[in-house]
């Protein structure tokens, strides 16, 4: 049977793991409790050995009928051992906190230890309540906004019916009007066409029914009847909405928030109409808004859910702990005090619930055509449980990979490949491109160790990347994929080493590394919906956001992915030499210095080293732009160094002389010790000289502070790999590749153990802030009244 203690952390919230119920210092105190006991006095009269002489048949019977009556009929009561009392607070000004203290009637043997634990019964009550109350009070006030934008959507997109109804109309009616006209005595010269006359009319005409369709939801506009115009008599000036004070207020903001559209729609609303007609409320925009207000919903929902969560397990954590405390102490305290947590806040509140209920309606009514099956697919996603399937193909898989490993090493050293200079050529052409799939299946394979650690420490990285929680990659899967891949590309570099050797031309068999990249990219892009789509889709949506980085919002996501490109670039300047590979058709010719000494292809060397850091640096700026934060501009001078490095080793490489050689150790110390200080202090968040854990950070997950040290020497070790371009071990050609695939291998790996603490300190950042769901941006936001 499950202790509930381990039962309870595996069900609450992580972001809310603080305002739990702490149990553990709860039976802890109980514990003292129970050692404190005094043992009770033996009993001054012996006990009586009763015989069976005397005894008679109905004795059963009476005891039964002694003890109904004493239940039914007794008049005494059972004596109070404690009363909760229910006081308020109002130190924190406005706020009225419901403050709850216990007394104890009954004196208890061990009285000092049971005054403490109901102190700090009392304290996590409270606790609970305080927090309980005031996200209700912000999810009451969220919904509360989200109905008024939902109308204000309702009226625009009645307005643009109506007016595509009034469209069709006039049409009809301005052919007949031009018909009329060709035969009147007037020119139309002298009066003007019809269109000329009533174009600035029908624009004013227009924005003054949305005026007044919003006004008839409470929405006042500032200025809207001084508003300037363009020459043409078109709307110039902005238009400022703002939201009643029960609504603004509801929020979290001021008394009187002003709200504005955001990105284009507001524009596309009011201030730029279409030249020459068209639609004047976007239907695109309109889309775009109500799918926006469907995602805030569905967020509103889950964190009524969470709440709803919330309360539930806290009671059953108090009624576990009042019956411990029963069965220690002897009494009967349990009933007296569930009754005050029964009426306390975060049970007896029923607004929670109802506004469930309401968003259920409210869904079902506007974004799923009445159909509540359709909703609640949106509302409550289904979670995939783990097949066991999963687990036995990982397992026959990893099998597979060793044994073709095992016998790749053996061909290998049969046919000399890594000990002949007769087989450079290999090393050259072939072995490029099977080191790219050696890197990208390592990098899975990191990326499962990530996700395996990030489930066992309760990390929820699902919210902070914003995966699906129906199609969001669990680390089985990544060790299918990774397993998978790597078996397939070992057997397919089996098969070459066997095909070589058997005689087969070199121009065909050369081929086969090119088929498997042809397979893994229709893999890769194949529509239809097998092979984990909607991950190998969201890889592409995400490669194509940080490769138009400054164009395309930054998320979590986005800069984590190119924080791994980063440490990619070998594989990159592999697809380099695979892509020239193929495309010159070396592998008929087997003439490898074709790509080698290109003056193009050493140029795009420096171009694929800097992409990655460049990629970065593009989305700091982005993210500087849209947060005005200046430490994003601090981070882009950290790929900016990372790039010079970059760049100055290849030259180095090219140009062996001892002024580089000077330039390469300076940007590369420069650069090594920007990243190890970004690495340790801003991502990680640890070398914090104050923390009660020395030089680590005051809240960690791993229970074990060595797990910490030892990853910050890791981290630097690795960090310094480098020092092998400096150092340049006199090696042959064979063992220069493979030591170059070994220092790529290894920042992989670092790459993957820096992905643990990255996240780990996100989510502490989370937790810290009680961000449990996320915030949507609405097309009508709330933002002071001075901006």
């Amino acid at each position: 049977m499950v202790k509930f203690s381990k039962e309870l952390e595996a069900q609450l919230i992580p972001e809310w793991k603080d305002t739990f119920v702490n149990y553990c210092l709860l039976k802890k105190q109980i514990k003292k409790i129970k050692n404190s006991r005094k043992p009770k006095p033996a009993s001054h009269y012996p006990i009586a050995h009763h015989s069976d002489f005397g005894r008679s048949l109905f004795d059963p019977v009476r005891n039964l009928a002694r003890t109904l009556s004493d239940k039914l009929f007794s008049t005494s009561e059972k004596p109070e051992i404690l009363r909760v009392r229910r006081r308020k607070n109002t130190e924190n000004g406005d706020d009225v906190e419901e403050i709850y203290q216990t007394e104890l009637v009954q004196l208890f043997s061990e009285e000092d230890e049971v005054k403490v634990f109901f102190e700090r019964l009392d304290e996590e009550l409270n606790k609970v309540n305080l927090f309980h109350k005031s996200k209700e009070t912000e999810f009451l006030g969220r919904g509360e906004l989200l109905k008024k934008q939902l109308e204000i959507l309702a009226e625009l997109k009645q307005i643009l019916s109506d007016r595509k109804k009034r469209n069709q109309s006039g049409s009809n009616s301005h052919r007949s009007y031009s018909s009329s006209a060709r035969n009147s005595d007037f020119s139309a010269g002298s009066l003007g066409s019809p269109g000329e006359l009533s174009e600035t009319q029908s624009e004013t005409s227009r924005t003054d029914e949305i005026i007044e369709a919003l006004e008839r939801n409470g929405v006042s506009f500032i200025n809207s009847a001084t508003r300037s115009k363009t020459k043409g008599g078109k709307p110039k000036m902005s238009l400022r909405v703002d939201i009643p004070d029960a609504v603004a207020g509801a929020d979290g903001g001021g008394p009187r928030s002003i709200a504005t559209a955001t990105s284009a729609l507001w524009e596309e609303l009011v201030n730029n109409p279409r030249s020459g007609g068209g639609d004047f409320i976007n239907r695109k925009k309109i889309q775009c808004a109500e799918k926006i207000i469907r995602s805030a919903y569905v967020e509103l929902y889950k964190g009524l859910g969470l709440l709803k969560t919330y309360s539930s397990l806290n009671m059953v954590a108090f009624t576990k702990i009042m019956k411990k405390f029963d069965k220690v102490s002897g009494q009967h305290a349990s009933s007296t005090y569930l009754k005050a947590v029964k009426r306390s806040q975060f049970i007896s509140s029923d607004k929670v619930v109802r506004l469930m209920d309401e968003v259920e309606s409210i869904f079902t009514k506007h974004f799923a055509n009445n159909d509540r099956k359709k909703a609640m697919k949106f509302l409550k996603p289904h979670h995939h449980k783990d097949s066991h399937m999963v687990t036995f193909f990982v397992g026959l898989f990893t099998g597979c990979f060793i044994s073709l490993f095992s016998i790749y090493i053996i061909l290998a050293h049969l046919s000399g490949i890594f000990t002949s200079g007769a087989q450079v050529s290999y090393m050259e052409t072939v072995y490029p491109v099977f080191s790219v799939f050696a890197l990208l299946s390592l990098h899975m394979f990191m990326y499962g160790c990530n996700l395996f650690m990030w489930k066992n420490t309760r990390i929820n990285y699902t919210f902070i990347f914003e995966f699906a929680p129906n199609t969001a990659l669990r680390y089985r899967d990544a060790f299918l994929m990774g397993t998978t891949f790597m078996t397939a590309v070992v057997a397919a570099m089996v098969i070459h080493l066997i095909l070589r050797a058997a005689g087969f031309s070199a121009s065909q068999v050369d081929t086969i590394p090119g088929i498997l990249l042809l397979i893994f990219i229709c893999v890769l892009i194949c529509p239809f919906d097998t092979f984990y789509r909607p991950t190998r889709f969201c890889f592409i949506r995400i490669l194509r956001n940080i490769v138009c980085s400054p164009f395309y919002k930054v998320l979590m996501v986005d800069f984590f992915m190119a924080d791994q490109l980063t440490s990619q670039i070998p594989l990159l300047r592999h697809i380099e030499s695979t892509g020239c590979y193929f495309m010159a058709q070396s592998f008929k010719t087997h003439e490898y210095n074709t790509c080698k000494n290109g003056r193009i292809y050493r140029e795009l060397a420096y171009l694929i080293s800097f992409s990655p850091y460049f990629w970065r640096a593009m989305q700091c700026i982005r993210r500087w732009w849209d947060e005005s934060n200046n430490d994003h501009l601090v981070n882009m001078g950290k790929y900016v160094s990372a790039m010079v490095a970059a760049g100055v080793r290849i030259t180095y490489a090219r140009e062996n002389n001892n002024f580089w050689l000077i330039v390469v150790l300076m940007s590369s110390v420069v650069a090594t010790l920007y990243q190890l200080y970004w690495d340790f202090v801003k991502d990680w968040g640890l070398l914090n000289p104050k923390s009660k854990n020395p030089w680590l950070r005051d809240n960690l997950i791993l229970k074990n502070k060595n797990f910490y040290y030892l990853s910050i020497a890791l981290n630097l070790v690795l960090r310094v790999a480098w020092i092998e371009t400096v150092v340049r071990f006199r090696v042959s050609p064979v063992q220069s590749h493979l030591l170059d695939f070994l220092l790529a291998s290894l920042e992989v790996i670092r790459r993957g153990h820096w992905n643990f603490y990255r996240v780990e300190n996100e989510h502490l950042n989370n937790v810290g802030h009680f961000r449990a769901v996320k915030t949507v941006p609405l097309p009508f936001r709330d933002m002071d009244s001075d901006g």
